[in-house]
């Protein structure tokens, strides 16, 4: 298991490029926000990085999360945003057990995250997943140019027309290449979408952006990303 020391060590290298990357943009480094992604790794290693400050943690998988907020109930705060696939059967859960979707991409799943989050007493915040790149191996609502979105526009209408969920903006995923700058056409896509939603919807706020992984975040935050999904450059690569 990675030490306390090279975690600190890792974090702190972490924000010091989100913050160079922000500031080359022309941002305040505190527009972005850093969710640490655990899938994987053990709550202990977990409550390690919560006691060097970490307030956000994404998990992909229902079952693994709610095991690892059980063993952090000592640490309330924390806020839980779900970053994987929502699967319709267990959006209740979901909904009830985080404070974040970020993977919203179908009608379904979002009527069951609104009649769950009814019935918690929330108002449940959800950014809208899309697929930008065209791999068949990611969800999301499909956009393979800033425009397209005029294909799910009664689907996203119905979204937005639902009481208990708020939708903040968007999360996409860029392809995994080797040049961390090669994902940048994809996460302007994104923004550029959003500023269309903007247009079209303003009684939405629109203004968070999901986007940036490991590998790519510097040129996530170049295009305005405001959530970082960021795992194995702090926690190392997932224990086997």
């Amino acid at each position: 298991m990675i030490r306390q020391e090279a975690l600190q060590a890792n974090l702190e290298s972490v924000r010091g490029r989100i913050a160079a990357a922000a500031r080359q943009a022309g941002r305040n480094p505190d527009e972005v926000k850093l969710i640490l992604v655990t899938k994987g790794h053990p709550a202990d290693l977990i409550e390690e990085l919560l006691d060097l400050g970490t307030t956000a943690i994404g998990e992909s998988y229902l079952e693994e999360a709610l095991e690892k907020q059980t063993a952090l109930a000592a640490y309330p705060d924390v806020e839980w945003h779900m970053i994987g696939h929502v699967q319709s059967r267990k959006a209740a859960d979901v909904a009830t057990h985080f404070d974040w979707v970020h993977s919203l991409g179908r009608l379904k799943v979002a009527r069951k995250l609104n009649t769950a989050a009814q019935a918690a007493g929330k108002r449940l915040p959800v950014l809208l997943q899309v697929n930008v790149s065209g791999e068949d191996s990611k969800f999301g609502l499909p956009l393979p140019a800033a425009d397209s979105w005029r294909e799910w526009q009664p689907e996203l209408e119905a979204i937005l027309q639902l009481a208990h969920i708020e939708v903040r903006g968007l999360m996409s995923m860029a392809p995994q290449v080797g040049d961390p700058a090669e994902p940048r056409p994809y996460f302007e896509r994104t923004r550029q979408l959003a500023d269309r939603l903007r247009d079209a919807y303003p009684a939405q706020p629109w203004s968070e952006l999901s986007m940036g992984m490991s590998n790519d975040f510097e040129a996530a935050v170049l295009e305005g990303a405001t959530l970082l999904r960021i795992g194995s450059a702090i926690l190392g690569p997932r224990p086997d």
